[in-house]
Formats: structure tokens, sequence, C-alpha cells
């Protein structure tokens, strides 16, 4: 994974290797700007006396995660045809994962509370219909989705020389998923044909057959009650199935082949009818997205979901948000895929409410009016060195707070609880969002292996055997 790179001024430069990194640490030529995502400041350099090569940013934006890929890419001439070759060099992998469902939790709570108030305590009118919405407004769920994109576009442009972005502008049609029938020829023309709706019925199903839960294996459209009985096209009736699953079921209907496996046949069952709220919540955002980053002056470019999965088969890459940004547009090869990818958890910032409620809305308890304890805030990076006693060993995570001095610690590997204040240091102060370096293996086809990731190399001026946050 590529480190970050600041001049004297704090402006972007190329990132560089992990390795050249600590050189650079080690001699006294940089100091530690922010631990996590890693990034350096030179002491010796400003970005005028730097060659600087344009990169790309290129996202993957969906209703619960987004992925994000940092990527270079020169064009190179094919010296056989004379063809301009888009090769992309992957520099850093970003998995943005949104807390859209959470805020939609907490606002229909307070909802609740307070037409419980309004109706038996103090008998106010309501005042929600005299509020009006501006024009382009968005539930604060989808808002979210749509800032926090925005907020992560912001930093990496800060931190990197990105000259270019890149979104997949997906559509799910829900009139056509809820009624399929084809006009026309237009669905049927070209090799992207059909991909949106079968990526939607993928994604339902977890990518793995309905009938028998095999996987990585060839999937096909099934139709669960079968259309020689009346079964009708609609999205809610299709499935996906193995070969040998759908073979075995022909045109049975799923009550008969699955007679004997009743709990199987609920969880279909169940299933089918699974609402369309992901697809709706990517349909209502994505403009929104395509706009903002318009805003930014930089050059967008936009592409299909179906070009990304295209592109995603053709390179032989598994389905991940991160490598799906990786492939979003014009793409003829990749080079170096096989790294970790950083997954960044949305948090936010605390609340801001101070008293705990029941499930009616009266108060049950109720916090500090301060959010910090012997320097510490919840949410903050620290390490902590516990030298003896039942919890001996060294921790790195996100801290949870308590006036008492002894603080919880989030870490990889799980919740440690009961530190005292005494044995932690801070690392990097909270700012909303939680840290995980994931290390992932898969087969890019090119050499035919399956070779594996290797290790993740250790953060300089971190111990590597400290485990890593993971919000």
């Amino acid at each position: 994974m590529a480190v970050f790179v600041l001049d004297r001024r704090k402006k972007p430069l190329m990132p560089c290797s992990e390795r050249r990194a600590r050189l650079l640490l080690t001699r006294g030529r940089a100091r530690v700007h922010r631990v996590v995502p890693f990034t350096i400041r030179l002491v010796d350099r400003c970005q005028e006396d730097s060659i600087l090569q344009p990169l790309r940013l290129k996202m993957d934006p969906g209703s619960k995660e987004t992925g994000l890929a940092l990527v270079r890419e020169p064009d190179t001439v094919a010296g056989a045809t004379g063809e301009i070759v888009r090769t992309l060099t992957v520099l850093m992998l970003l998995e943005l994962r949104h807390r859209g469902p959470s805020i939609h939790e907490a606002l229909t709570q307070r909802s609740s509370h307070r037409r419980f108030r309004r109706g038996r305590l103090r008998h106010r009118p309501a005042r929600f219909d005299n509020r009006t919405r501006p024009e382009g407004w968005l539930a604060p769920s989808l808002q979210h989705r749509v800032d926090t994109t925005m907020a992560w576009v912001d930093r990496l442009c800060r931190w990197a020389p990105v000259a270019a972005l890149s979104q997949e502008l997906v559509r799910f049609d829900t009139q056509q998923m809820q009624n399929p029938e084809i006009v026309g020829t237009e669905y049927q023309q070209g090799t992207l044909a059909g991909y949106e709706v079968r990526e939607y019925l993928l994604e339902k199903w977890d990518r793995t057959c309905a009938y028998c839960g095999a996987h990585n294996t060839p999937l096909e459209i099934d139709h669960i009650h079968p259309k020689s009985q009346g079964g009708s096209d609609r999205v809610s009736n299709l499935t996906i199935a193995c070969h040998d699953c759908n073979q075995r079921k022909g045109s049975q209907d799923v009550a008969v082949f699955l007679a004997k496996r009743p709990e199987t046949l609920q969880r279909i069952r169940a299933q089918a009818p699974a609402p369309l709220r992901d697809a709706a919540a990517v349909n209502s955002t994505r403009w929104a997205l395509f706009q903002q980053l318009k805003a930014t002056g930089l050059e967008v470019e936009v592409a299909s979901g179906g070009r990304t999965k295209w592109n995603r088969h053709r390179l032989h890459l598994p389905k991940t948000h991160s490598l799906d940004a990786v492939c979003v547009g014009s793409v003829d090869t990749i080079h170096n895929a096989q790294q970790p990818v950083l997954t960044i958890k949305a948090t936010g910032r605390g609340s801001d409410q101070r008293t705990r409620l029941t499930k009616h809305g009266f108060p049950r308890g109720y916090l500090t009016r301060s959010k910090s304890a012997f320097g510490f805030q919840t949410g903050d990076l620290v390490k902590a060195v516990v030298t003896s006693g039942k919890k001996a060993g060294r921790y790195f995570g996100r801290v949870a707070i308590r006036a008492t001095g002894s603080f919880n610690i989030q870490t990889a590997t799980g919740l440690v609880q009961g530190i005292a204040h005494r044995f932690c240091t801070l690392i990097q102060r909270a700012d909303g969002y939680g840290y995980a370096l994931t290390k992932r293996a898969f087969d890019t086809g090119e050499a035919g292996t399956g070779a594996a990731y290797a290790a993740a190399l250790s953060l300089p001026g971190m111990n590597p055997g400290v485990s890593r946050a993971n919000g």
C-alpha cells in the first residue's frame, strides 16, 4: 500500500512505497503527518521542485459501502498495433462503510419520542407540516452517503495529486425489476446486455445458489414459480441457482422441488419479496454525488455498472467494492491489484444527546457534559502498553473513555475492557472514522497460480505486533 507524501508546505506529492517512507523517516528527511492513512511530510522539498504524475481517483458508490481506488494511469502505445493501451497501476484500495441505517434508526426513534410526548404529555399541535424542503433535498441517511464520499474525495485530493475522477453511475430501474418485459431490442444488443438485472439478483442472493448454497461457481437465473405454470418474469420471482440445481428443478414449482427441505423453502419464500431499498438509495444519490464531483473542477468520467462487471470478469478479479472501483470506466490492464484494503467505517463524532432515554422517551440516565477525560476522547486512536496484571500486553485501537479513567479499547481482535488511562498513549485524534487493514487473497488470472496477498507491512513508527483498529 502506498504512503501519502506532503511537501514542507503540506502540498501533495507523489505517494511512495512503505520502504521509502521508512528510509525518509530514519534519515530525518520526513515527519509523520498522519498515522491512518499513513502520511509523511518532507522537511526539505517543495511541490515546485518535484515532478508529479496525474492520478485518478475511482469510486464505486453503494448503499452500504463505497469502494475507492487511487490509481496511476499512464497511456502506453502497443508496439505491434500502435494502439493506446490504458494500463492502471493501483496505489491504494479503500472501502468506505456508511452509517445510513443507524441515522435512519436514530431519526425514527426521535420521531416516535416526540410523537409520544406531544400526544400524551403536552398536547401541542404537530409542526412537521409547516416545514418546506428545498429543491434536490435528500433524506439525512441518503445525504450522509453523499457527504461522506465527498469528504474522502476531498481528503484524498489534499494528500495526493489527483487530476481526474471516475464514478460508476449505476442505475437500478425498479420498474423494470418489478416487470422486466423487454420492449424492443436494446437490451439484446452488445456484450453488456442484461448485466444490471443479473447484478441485482447476485447481490440479493449473496452470490450463492439459493437451493444448495454453492458459491464460486457459475450461477444461472431460475424462476421460483415456473413460467410454464404461469410464473412471471418479475424480479421477485427470480433467483439464482447453480447449473445442477437448475437442471434438477426443471419445470417444478419450488414447493414441490423442496418438499423434503422445509427450512430452505421457508428461507427462499422469505427472501424473494425483499425490498428494493438499497437500489432506491443508489438511484437517489447517484446524480447528487455526480453534481458535487463536477463542482470540484476535476475531469469526471462516468461509466455503467455493466461496464464495471465486464471489466472485472475480463480481468478475472473477485467481487469487492474496492476492486469494482478499479474496474470503473475504460480499463485495459491492471497492475498491483493484490494489496491490502483500508476499510474506513463512518462512526460519527459522538452524540450531542446527553440524556439516555427509555423506549417510551423518558430519561433513564445522564452523561457528563464534557466529552473528554484525562486528555482523551471517545474515538481517539491510542496505543496501550500494559506491563503487568491479567491484561498485560500491547493494544492499538479506538478508545471509549470513562470519567473514572478505566477505558475500553476496540482492537482488531475484539474489545478490551478496563485499561487504565495511564497506560494509553494518543496516536491520532478522533475524526469520525474507524480504520482496519484487511488482507485479501485472490487469483488475478494472469499467472494462474492463485497467489495470495503478501503480508501487510507494518506502518513506520508502529510495532508490527500491534493490531489495527477495526472501528
